[in-house]
């Protein structure tokens, strides 16, 4: 695939050497635990089914939609941020909904980016931060999310005054993905301040804003004042709803940026399902005490997982946010790497996990857990864990004793 230049800026897709080891072992009739796609397990919340199911049974709702989302749906979508974040938003000007986050985010960087144009992404990232705009065309600057805020806001000052031409976008992800990491508002009040004082757009993604833990509250940058003039934020119900192959999403916030992508779409495709967008309203404007169900039960697995880990000597903190586990590398396995460990812990102890190298550079020296097992399986998983560590310390001892 030479001869297609984009192809040859992406790089082969890490987490298919996993599936397909993942593939082969189950095929063997081995009983893989899989902890390694943030791909919820349980259904959707019956209400929305149902609406779904309704809205399907008229005759009026199966011709063409339109691209950027119907307009009752982007008014739940405005009245949701001004319940939960007491931020106005403009259902015509600053709404529009999109088929999934990624998709939307893959045409905003087609509509706004191309070669020559410089983003600035953290690193570790979910892939379509990074590559979306490596798809568009753009130049990538990776700014590092494993030291802390402050170190990166520095890392974030020293790549906008390193790079040249002048970052025109830089993408955000908290509560994150990978890393789980969360940020208070103030957070993005100096986000904003930055954008502001050196011209770049500001895209945010979140999608885990509603799996949130131990009393934790995921803050929107459309908060900020100003935020509006610099700024989009990326929703998905995928997550807080359990609708991942539903494939909805919105973006909000800045004008510019929102009629952008309302241009593109309107060449590239008609809309997502009537029904699915009239679920969706379903979703925004109804009962919400599934959303904490849902939250719970992540909540309850990631104390199983985290605390069946400490227990076998793998140090993990519990995360505040989203549905997964972002873990170190095991001390004496950290010369692997994050695929070989990843391997290793599929083959021997029956889990799949994600290798954090598949998240960029800095994240090799950890794998990902996702959220997506029950409890019983979760303790299954820890106890393979735990053999697998025996087995080796066994196995080290004896080299030990055989050198003497």
């Amino acid at each position: 695939m030479d001869e297609f230049p984009r192809i040859k800026r992406l790089p082969p897709y890490v987490f298919n050497i996993v599936n397909e080891l993942k593939a082969a072992a189950r095929a063997r009739g081995e009983d893989i635990i899989d902890f390694g796609m943030g791909n919820p397990d349980r259904p959707p919340p019956q209400h929305i089914v149902a609406k779904l199911v309704e809205a399907a049974q008229r005759n009026d709702t199966h011709r063409y939609s339109l691209s950027r989302g119907v307009p009752r749906l982007r008014k739940a979508i405005c009245d949701w941020y001004k319940r939960r974040y007491d931020v106005d938003l403009d259902p015509e000007t600053q709404a529009i909904v999109t088929i999934g986050s990624k998709e939307g985010l893959a045409h905003l960087a087609l509509a706004t980016v191309g070669p020559g144009d410089a983003v600035l992404v953290p690193n570790p990232a979910y892939p379509i931060h990074p590559y979306g705009f490596v798809i568009a065309g753009a130049d990538i600057r990776h700014v590092p999310v494993i030291g802390g805020e402050d170190a990166f806001f520095e890392d974030l000052e020293k790549a906008i005054k390193d790079s040249w031409p002048r970052p025109k976008m830089l993408v955000l992800n908290f509560p994150g993905n990978p890393t789980t990491q969360c940020v208070e508002l103030e957070f993005f009040e100096r986000v904003v301040a930055i954008a502001s004082e050196h011209n770049i757009w500001v895209v945010h993604d979140i999608a885990y804003a509603d799996l949130v833990y131990d009393g934790y509250t995921a803050p929107s940058i459309l908060q900020v004042p100003g935020a509006e003039d610099v700024a989009v934020e990326f929703y998905s119900l995928s997550k807080s709803y359990n609708m991942p192959g539903w494939r909805v999403g919105f973006m909000c916030g800045n004008k510019t940026l929102v009629a952008a992508l309302t241009r593109m779409k309107s060449y590239l495709d008609y809309g997502m399902f009537t029904p699915i967008q009239v679920a969706a309203i379903a979703a925004l404007e109804g009962p919400q005490d599934c959303v904490k169900e849902i939250a719970n039960i992540y909540r309850s697995r990631r104390d199983v997982l985290c605390e069946g880990l400490n227990s076998i000597g793998w140090k993990v903190e519990k995360p505040k946010a989203t549905m997964f586990v972002w873990a170190p590398i095991p001390e004496q396995y950290r010369s692997l790497g994050s695929l070989e460990f990843t391997k290793k812990m599929l083959q021997e102890a029956k889990v799949a996990v994600s290798p954090g190298i598949g998240f960029g550079e800095y994240g090799d020296g950890f794998v990902r857990f996702g959220l997506i097992e029950n409890e019983h399986r979760t303790r299954q998983a820890v106890r393979g864990i735990r053999d697998m560590f025996r087995n080796d310390e066994k196995q080290l001892a004896a080299a030990g004793e055989g050198n003497s």
